[in-house]
């Protein structure tokens, strides 16, 4: 056996990556929070320190880790920064060099200790629910590399969870599929899966945080939802989202609810974490008002659901779904007000 051969034989990412998960993330949260936890930080407080409204027409992708990036210095959709806006996150997407040898930047990610998200179809992978009946986009961890007995190492938190061998040839199927238009799936299919991974590190490690820094994150938040801008931010960019989703649904367009379901997914999300982490600040600080505002914004992703699912149930015929869905777009509105409100006398005197 080579010296290269030996060196191929069994790469691992250090000790196993944790399952992080919550009810309302996607495996986008979920993954980018095992990068997280491997660097000795906390997830909650890097993902959920940040709260925004950001809808970019004509960029939703039928994918579960979609989420709307805005532009950085360099004119690229920004990841890291649309993930946690008040930490050095970056995250870029990138694809095998060589066609030939698709484990190469794996191998050097995994020999350097170092996980890899990689976007997979759930339909090739036996540990999804999905396995051999259902194409959709997910991503999940590998954390390991074992090309002599052609095996790879994976880490998925999202419900069912798994952790634990792939044979390589099903992983490669996943990992390269097209990923192709499936009707029992009209969210997350039709969307080339094509080797992507994410690599994902933290810059400058977070300091410890301080009602006064957690103050200042907030205030930049509030300015973000209560200033208008010309892209749909805030909560000026959230009506500016809802009237033209109605309109949509109004001329029958099917496409503005396949679409609804992984933007909303990516809003609630976000939402989720920070109601949480507000909610955490305020119960380590024995501060009940910062409790209560971290329930208002939790109140916030909650009402999404309502918006999401009437939303996909309505997909045969989005002119019937208009009166429902027009319910729960004002219901969410509301809570995504009194929630900003609750953060913004929060962030008043912090």
């Amino acid at each position: 056996m080579t010296v290269e051969t030996l060196a191929r034989t069994h790469l691992v990412s250090g000790p196993e990556p944790e399952l992080w998960c919550r009810d309302l993330i996607s495996c986008l949260q979920s993954t980018v929070a095992a990068v997280l936890a491997r660097d000795g930080v906390d997830p909650l407080t890097v993902l959920g320190a940040g709260w925004r409204f950001l809808h970019l027409p004509g960029d939703v992708r039928h994918e579960e880790f979609y989420f709307p990036c805005p532009s950085g210095p360099d004119g690229e959709p920004d990841l890291g920064a649309a993930l946690a806006p008040h930490h050095d996150l970056r995250a870029r997407w990138w694809q095998p060099a060589d066609e030939q040898d698709p484990w190469r930047e794996i191998r050097t990610s995994l020999s350097e200790d170092r996980l890899v998200i990689a976007a997979v179809d759930n339909f090739h992978l036996p540990f999804r629910p999905a396995y051999g009946d259902v194409h959709a986009a997910h991503q999940v961890v590998v954390h390991g590399l074992d090309e002599a007995r052609g095996i790879v190492h994976v880490s998925d938190a999202m419900p069912p969870a798994f952790r634990g061998a792939v044979p390589a040839e099903t992983f490669l199927r996943s990992w390269g599929s097209e990923n192709p238009t499936d009707v029992q799936d009209a969210f997350f299919s039709d969307s080339r899966i094509g080797r992507r991974c994410l690599d994902v590190r933290l810059g400058t490690p977070p300091p410890p945080l301080t009602p006064e820094l957690l103050g200042g994150f907030l205030r930049c938040d509030v300015e973000h939802f209560t200033t208008a801008a010309a892209e749909r931010t805030g909560l000026d960019g959230f009506d500016r989202f809802a009237a033209e989703l109605l309109e949509r649904c109004r001329a029958g367009d099917a496409d503005a609810l396949r679409e609804l379901y992984p933007f909303g997914w990516a809003m609630q999300a976000q939402a989720s974490l920070h109601g949480e982490f507000l909610r955490r600040c305020g119960g380590d600080w024995a501060d009940p008002a910062l409790t209560a505002a971290g329930r208002a914004v939790e109140t916030a992703a909650h009402a999404w659901t309502g918006v999401r699912f009437t939303g996909a149930h309505g997909l045969g015929d989005p002119r019937a779904a208009v009166p429902d869905i027009a319910r729960h777009i004002t219901l969410l509105r509301n809570a995504y007000a009194r929630a900003v409100d609750a953060v913004a006398s929060v962030a008043a005197r912090l």
